[in-house]
């Protein structure tokens, strides 16, 4: 298990791949003419590429057997979370975008959290924990109005 600092570096770096995935799907879209052809690209690169991790790890997917059906519904939001940022960030900009999706996460992760879902542990939504979360989102919001001049 990675420590406290491992991880928050690690989400650091998954967190700057999100605008950079978006950019270059988002571009190859464009080149291709079409947002679902680039969307289909990407997830054979992404299968490739775990395959290759997957069979370096040595994991198993006999876990994956007799699992609730709805656990994989989160191949379905990954899908659409890549084709809807491929379509709709060349006309609507890359950081606008991902400024929509990071206050989707912010709201989804709370709920998430604060009730539990999906197995989660439980972090109560607290006065200061809104706080916090209402900064970032009020943050992320600046950023957006600071760069159209």
């Amino acid at each position: 298990m990675p420590s406290a600092t491992q991880s928050a570096a690690i989400m650091l770096t998954a967190g700057i791949g999100i605008p950079v995935l978006a950019a270059l799907n988002a571009a190859l879209g464009q080149r291709m003419g079409s947002p679902i052809a680039a969307g289909l690209i990407l997830f054979v690169v992404a299968f490739l590429t775990t395959g290759i991790v997957f069979l370096m790890s040595g994991a198993s997917l006999k876990g994956a057997v007799g699992s609730p059906p709805h656990l994989f519904f989160a191949g379905c939001l990954v899908a659409f979370y890549v084709l809807t940022i491929t379509w709709v960030a060349p006309s609507f900009g890359v950081g606008n975008a991902v400024f929509f999706v990071l206050i989707g996460q912010l709201i989804a992760a709370a709920a998430i959290d604060h009730f539990g879902l999906f197995g989660a542990n439980i972090t109560p939504l607290t006065f200061w924990r809104v706080a916090g979360i209402s900064v970032m989102g009020v943050g992320v919001f600046l950023t957006q109005i600071a760069g159209r001049g």
